[in-house]
């Protein structure tokens, strides 16, 4: 008779058995759960490395791109050049490359060739292999450029010494060795290679890792295809995650930066866990065996609340604790995991709260601002936003650096918080760029939130001993009124507080049809730069009377833009934008250059006058202007006292000192100055008795409508007779009538300029006007001054 075992017996292996699947289902969940968890940290880690390290990169590239710049802007610096003296570059570009810690400086001629260098592999005298890839690389506008020399790789700036025209390219940049790697490794805990190939030669690796595992990481990269993403290598006996970018590759060279994170050592963490979870695995073997029954009831409840924990995990729930009140073994799993989910929960919360917020004042950033605002509009809550666009922080960054814009910006984020209501938002979306949300709130109630805003940060605040005021300007956009989605509400407000950097309070709300504009705006801005290479710009000339002689003897050259996609721009839409984005030096250039080149026309053909023109502050403070216009001069065989350059009063005290300077100058040259539209700007009568002028324009608003019992003529009349006591000429423009004429005639007025006489005209019907003037009642048959 076969004896089956006994019910204890039978429970105790089944419990048994139960137990050790239990457990080992358990065990893997977790180990399973813990390697994946350490995988995305690890692999977190490489994409955050990977990013400072493209981001210190590019910082190092900038300040080497701005230290090249000022050398190659120095005058010293461009006459050694001209002048071909080697111990003079070699002592400037050393000391320049020295203070801003690059390690190897060149300069190149135009045809590439080396004509100077640090560098032992680069021979004066010889091509330098890459020196086409620097120039592609400053004309499409890339700050650095990372090159294979010598089988090392290097980070290269380049900037052209201008005088004004190309002369040479000075090179300056520092190797990317050991040093830096470790620097990188330091900021990110990361270990970085750089990979260097060169021709056909073995690949050059600088890395952290020890040296045995080299071989190993050249041979397992190029065993993999490289699609994007993180591969993992075996280096040596330790398991790898690995990313690579590639910094250069080329015909015959490449360079390879690699950031690497040991999963071993993140895993190692867990091993204690390991023994843990095997003792318990051991002592329920034990206790099962002793009492199965009461054993089997008391484990069967916590298992079940272990397994249930371990799924929550497997999810990706960290925050649901494991409530298990016991003081054995399973108490202490269930303890191991809560610390667990309590370690991981804070590692997660951590990385996205730096993916959300803004490192300096701690507020949300744009990423989750924009979620704020997508739950609000899917509520169909009425929201406004106030765009903030901060003035002045370029200043603070020159006089109280980094740290000192930081405190400015922790200060306003401050100020800013203490006048949110329940349910506002503030966020900082760019540098120098605020957003607050205001719940709830029409677009007008907004405004005077808006106010009030302005006024707060209007206050003065105290940085590094210095006391700060910044100025606001404030665009407000309301959902639904403005906008029907969160991009659409973000940019809306965004061009309300463009336009409003334009309006003496700095506020603006959202108006209608404002996109079309903007991006009107945005196309002639773009498309400005270049139109003075692209062509659409021409010169119209208007015609200035001397009265006394009744003589044509000068003409204005008056600047029209023809647009191919919005045909005639108007001077007064494109020369705001130019002057506000840079870009009026470029047309003043170009203005100058063929005003001298219609002189040189017309005195080939016996028309000798003299043209005027424009010039803007941006030109009056510019360290290049006299010279551009001297050598534009000699190159067309033009006098001086042929041009007569138009400064405006407020041209003039934007910066009174550098443009007196450059006024001084430029009469050296002999230029004639004149001060345009007199009576609108600022300027008193003794900042006018400084400077070097010889006559001054009245301003068209005084003259259109002139009447000898207007208030206008008592202000005319004095202009004049001022302008002679002081010894300058006067010129009125605007002149549409034959009454005005005739006043002016009897006032003294030197020259007359207005639709009376003619409109702009291009050159040819300018000379064809010349030759036959017209004839005026009470006053001399024009005659040309040849």
């Amino acid at each position: 008779m076969k004896r089956s075992l006994s019910f204890h017996a039978r429970l105790a292996g089944v419990f048994a058995a139960f137990l050790l699947v239990v457990i080992a289902a358990l065990y893997l969940s977790v180990r399973l759960v813990t390697e994946s968890a350490v995988r995305g940290q690890a692999a977190q880690r490489l994409e955050a490395g990977l990013r400072v390290f493209e981001q210190l990169l590019d910082m190092r590239g900038r300040q080497l791109r701005d230290g090249v710049q000022v050398l190659a802007a120095d005058f010293g610096f461009k006459e050694a050049v001209a002048s071909g003296d080697t111990p003079t570059l070699q002592s400037v570009m050393a000391n320049q490359a020295a203070r801003i810690n690059a390690s190897e400086a060149m300069l190149l001629g135009l045809d590439g060739r080396v004509l100077a260098s640090s560098l032992p592999g680069v021979i004066p005298g010889e091509p330098f292999r890459y020196a086409d890839e620097l120039r592609a690389a400053r004309e499409q506008g890339r700050s650095l450029l990372v090159l294979a020399l010598d089988r090392h790789a290097h980070l290269l700036v380049e900037a052209e010494v201008r005088t004004p025209l190309p002369i040479a390219r000075v090179v300056m940049g520092f190797v990317m060795d050991r040093t830096l790697a470790e620097e990188l490794k330091e900021l990110t805990g990361l270990d970085v290679s750089f990979l260097t190939m060169e021709d056909a030669g073995p690949a050059e690796l600088t890395s952290t890792l020890a040296l045995d595992r080299h071989d190993d990481l050249i041979l397992g990269w190029r065993g993999h295809e490289h699609a994007n993403g993180i591969e993992q290598l075996l280096l040596g006996d330790e398991r790898y995650l690995n990313e690579d970018v590639v910094l250069s590759r080329g015909a015959g060279h490449g360079v390879i930066a690699i950031v690497h994170s040991s999963l071993d050592d993140a895993l190692e963490g867990f091993h204690e866990l390991d023994s843990r979870i095997g003792l318990i695995a051991l002592v329920g073997l034990v206790a099962s065996l002793v009492g199965a029954l009461l054993l089997a009831r008391s484990l069967a409840e916590p298992v079940n609340a272990l397994a249930r924990a371990a799924e929550r995990v497997g999810r990706g729930d960290y925050q649901t604790p494991i409530e298990l009140d016991r003081g054995d073994e399973l108490g202490s799993l269930a303890n191991a995991l809560n610390q667990m989910q309590q370690g991981i929960a804070e590692r997660e919360q951590l990385i996205a709260h730096n993916m959300l917020h803004d490192d300096v004042t701690g507020l949300p950033n744009r990423s989750l601002v924009a979620e704020l605002l997508a739950s609000a509009l899917e509520a169909g809550r009425a929201t406004t936003v106030l765009y903030i666009g901060v003035s002045h922080l370029d200043g603070l960054q020159d006089s109280a650096g980094s740290e000192g814009v930081d405190q400015a910006l922790r200060q306003l984020a401050q100020r800013l918080q203490a006048s949110l209501q329940p349910g506002d938002h503030l966020a900082r979306l760019l540098f120098d760029e605020f957003l607050m949300i205001v719940s709830d709130t029409a677009a007008d109630h907004a405004f005077s939130v808006a106010v009030a805003v302005q006024q707060v940060l209007a206050q003065p605040m105290r940085i590094a001993e210095l006391e700060v005021r910044l100025e606001a300007h404030i665009g407000v956009a309301s959902y639904p009124t403005d906008a029907g989605s969160v991009d659409e509400l973000l940019r809306r407000a965004r061009i309300a507080m463009q336009d409003a950097t334009q309006l003496p309070d700095g506020l603006q709300l959202y108006q209608q049809g404002s996109d079309v504009a903007h991006q009107r705006q945005i196309t002639l801005i773009r498309d400005l730069r270049h139109a003075p290479q692209t062509g659409g710009l021409s010169l119209l000339f208007q015609p200035k009377i001397d009265l006394q002689q009744g003589r044509v003897y000068q003409a204005e050259a008056l600047l029209r833009w023809h647009h191919p996609q919005h045909g005639a721009i108007s001077p007064g839409e494109f020369i705001p934008l130019a002057e506000r984005t840079g870009s009026i030096q470029l047309l003043t250039a170009w203005v100058v250059e063929a005003a001298i080149r219609q002189l040189h026309q017309w005195n080939g053909r016996g028309l000798h006058l003299e043209i005027s023109l424009n010039i803007s502050a941006e030109d009056l403070v510019s360290q290049t202007l006299e010279d551009q216009v001297a050598e534009l001069l000699g190159r067309y065989a033009i006098k001086g006292e042929q041009l007569v350059f138009e400064i405006t009063e407020s041209a003039i005290m934007r910066d009174p000192e550098r443009a007196l300077a450059m006024l001084h100058r430029l009469r050296g040259l002999g230029i004639r100055l004149s001060v345009d539209d007199f009576g609108t700007g600022y300027s008193s009568l003794a900042q006018l008795r400084r400077m070097p002028v010889q006559e001054l324009k009245i301003d068209q608003s005084f003259i259109r409508e002139l009447g000898e019992a207007r208030g206008d003529a008592v202000i005319v009349r004095s202009t004049i007779d001022m302008s002679h006591a002081l010894g300058l000429k006067v010129v009125a423009e605007g002149v549409e009538h034959d009454e005005t004429r005739d006043l002016l005639h009897a006032w003294g007025c030197d020259t007359l300029q207005g639709y009376l006489y003619s409109r702009p005209l291009p050159p040819e019907a300018f000379e064809a006007w010349v030759a036959q003037p017209p004839v005026h009642p009470a006053s001399a048959r024009l005659k040309v001054h040849s």
